[in-house]
């Protein structure tokens, strides 16, 4: 399989790790490819920009998937980042054929808000994260009313935890109160979709 991850700290880069170790050939786009440092024959760095259509358009050649792993730490200023590499992630995809864009977002967004137990709901992200998942908010709508093939991950509370391959995967949150997922095991799930595809057009929450 041909995997574009955009996003390389984080969960991209255990993506990018974990689909090595699988035997996919790997494109990541960076901004800052020398701080990557993974290398492999299957493995190729192209130097751009989520927020510039060419350079989106460009790594998508030949795609399969296109795995968005974007992050961003807490900011009051107002964030457009996820909805503009969002458009040009659906234009990628329509351009070059991609079978499937893969994003990830988090515990907030969408209807998994009030999910996450008192202090995140109440204090974390109405005070921290407002901004970001207001964008995380709009970047689910757009790939929602797009007629592309999409999965949206939801992780729970990330962590450096190890790679267990025990997790739950819920689109039915009732009674929910979230829990943690590692950076790994997350990696692990959107890799799991890139070759099943059970959740197609559906927004899967995953914690222990």
């Amino acid at each position: 399989m041909n995997i574009l991850v955009i996003g390389t700290r984080g969960i991209g880069r255990e993506v990018i790790k974990q689909a090595l170790d699988m035997g996919h050939t790997v494109r990541a786009l960076s901004r800052h490819p020398e701080n990557l440092k993974i290398e492999g024959p299957k493995l190729s760095i192209i130097t751009g920009d989520a927020l510039n259509t060419a350079d989106v358009n460009k790594a998508a050649e030949s795609m399969d998937v296109i795995v968005s792993a974007i992050g961003l730490p807490p900011s009051n200023k107002d964030i457009t980042l996820f909805t503009g590499a969002t458009k040009n992630m659906i234009t990628a995809v329509k351009n070059n054929g991609v079978k499937l864009l893969i994003s990830v977002t988090g515990i907030g967004a969408g209807d998994s808000k009030g999910h996450g137990g008192f202090m995140y709901d109440k204090i974390i992200l109405p005070l921290l994260l407002k901004k970001v998942y207001e964008d995380k908010d709009s970047q689910e709508l757009l790939i929602k009313q797009s007629d592309i093939n999409w999965i949206i991950v939801r992780p729970g509370f990330l962590t450096n935890g190890p790679l267990t391959q025990k997790y739950r995967v819920l689109t039915d949150l009732k009674n929910l109160k979230c829990g943690p997922i590692s950076r790994a095991d997350c990696a692990h799930f959107i890799l799991t979709q890139a070759a099943s595809r059970t959740f197609i057009k559906q927004t899967p929450l995953i914690t222990y």
